[in-house]
């Protein structure tokens, strides 16, 4: 969540307005006329009330992937999935005994925070990509483009069908770019699980810290995925196709 939608909400809204600003603003601006006179009265007191107001600002999450809020399905339960699979390992992590093991698998725990994170930014990328497509109605634009295709053939008829095809070809275009997106966040969750279960096996085993068996390199491979994802659909409205599949 950006600073923006931190600031403009009821609890910062409340602030403004409370009595603690207020006293806040004089207690600050009579401090500032003991050391400046009228400007600095001025000075202090904008100063305290500003302090006050950014003081109920919410702080940004320590993770911003784990804020869900306003996320819409598929995006929402593909990341319900993957911030399960964060907390499970976490889990199977807390079950090592002190020593090399633990000491690797929270090296490991730190990139797939950088994971949860990165599959946070496609969820909410996607979650605009989706919310833009519900805005186009293609069953009344295909009567649009019915009735113009029955119209007498003239050049404005000619622009009318071409501006019409326009439309659907967008609405086309959201739609692969959403179902390609959702399938590759959804095979990364996968192989994300994998990776934690793989984990729970370690920790059950409590097997020596040269036996993590790949896991390591295969988050690093998860994270790098993630990354050529989220910067695909963020810069270009949609994921790169995989090998071997066309757009």
């Amino acid at each position: 969540m950006s600073f923006r939608d931190r600031f403009f909400t009821p609890r910062v809204a409340r602030a403004t307005t409370s009595p603690s600003a207020i006293l806040a603003t004089g207690g600050g601006a009579a401090a500032g006329m003991l050391v400046g006179g009228p400007i600095g009265a001025l000075i202090g007191g904008l100063g305290a009330y500003a302090v006050r107001v950014l003081a109920a600002v919410p702080r940004a999450p320590k993770h911003p992937g784990t804020d869900i809020r306003g996320l819409v399905d598929p995006w929402r339960g593909l990341m319900v999935g993957v911030i399960d699979a964060r907390r499970r390992f976490d889990r199977a992590v807390s079950s090592v005994r002190p020593g090399p093991l633990r000491d690797r698998l929270g090296e490991v725990g730190t990139r797939l925070d950088t994971a949860v994170d990165e599959a946070g930014r496609i969820a909410r990328a996607g979650n605009l990509l989706t919310s833009g497509r519900k805005q186009i109605d293609v069953p009344a634009i295909r009567q649009d483009l019915d009735l113009a295709r029955s119209a007498p053939p003239t050049d404005r008829t000619a622009a009318t069908i071409r501006a019409v095809e326009a439309q659907l070809e967008s609405a086309g275009r959201l739609d692969r770019t959403i179902a390609d997106t959702v399938d590759q966040l959804r095979l990364l969750d996968a192989r994300l699980d994998e990776t934690v279960t793989r984990t729970v096996e370690l920790a059950a085993t409590q097997a020596d810290s040269s036996d993590l068996g790949g896991i390591g390199p295969e988050v690093e491979s998860i994270v790098s995925e993630l990354e050529s994802l989220r910067q695909a659909v963020e810069e270009t409205g949609g994921p790169t196709p995989a090998p071997g599949t066309t757009p």
